[in-house]
């Protein structure tokens, strides 16, 4: 009997997939627990749509990630910390601090667990950030530490 996978499951396969079971197997086990369901042709074809609709999403979402890296890639970040005796900076400037400034600045909101920092940013100057936003695209932008 064949059945198309609602989700993932260890022996069985991924969410989405067609697998051939036995009879028994299916009935009292797979379908009972929603772990599937029969590959009707009207269940196929709902699957069909399904994956049309998810490839169609994750698209949008790459150009959209693509997008703001590009965007991203003409932004200049400003944080400004303290400085200590000699003109030293006091502290170091977190990834918090940055989302906080791109969003002050520039009006564009990013997870601060996305930034790839390079090192800590103890001294004043300008650093390139590296920013995940989506699986396959990577940003970068530059932050500029200065003295307040």
């Amino acid at each position: 009997m064949k059945i198309i996978l609602l989700q993932d499951e260890k022996k069985l396969g991924k969410k989405g997939d067609i697998i051939e079971a036995s009879e028994g197997y299916a009935r009292n086990y797979i379908l009972p627990k929603k772990i599937g369901v029969e590959a009707t042709p009207k269940n196929m074809n709902d699957l069909k749509l399904q994956k049309a609709n998810s490839e169609k999403i994750a698209q949008e979402q790459l150009d959209a990630a693509k997008a703001l890296a590009a965007e991203l890639e003409s932004k200049i970040v400003v944080v400004k910390i303290k400085a200590g005796e000699g003109g030293k900076a006091f502290g170091s400037v977190s990834g918090k601090e940055i989302v906080t400034a791109l969003k002050e600045q520039h009006n564009i909101e990013v997870d601060k667990k996305k930034l790839q920092l390079p090192e800590s940013l103890k001294n004043f100057g300008s650093y390139e950030v590296s920013v995940k936003l989506h699986p396959r695209v990577t940003g970068k932008m530059t932050v500029k530490v200065t003295e307040a």
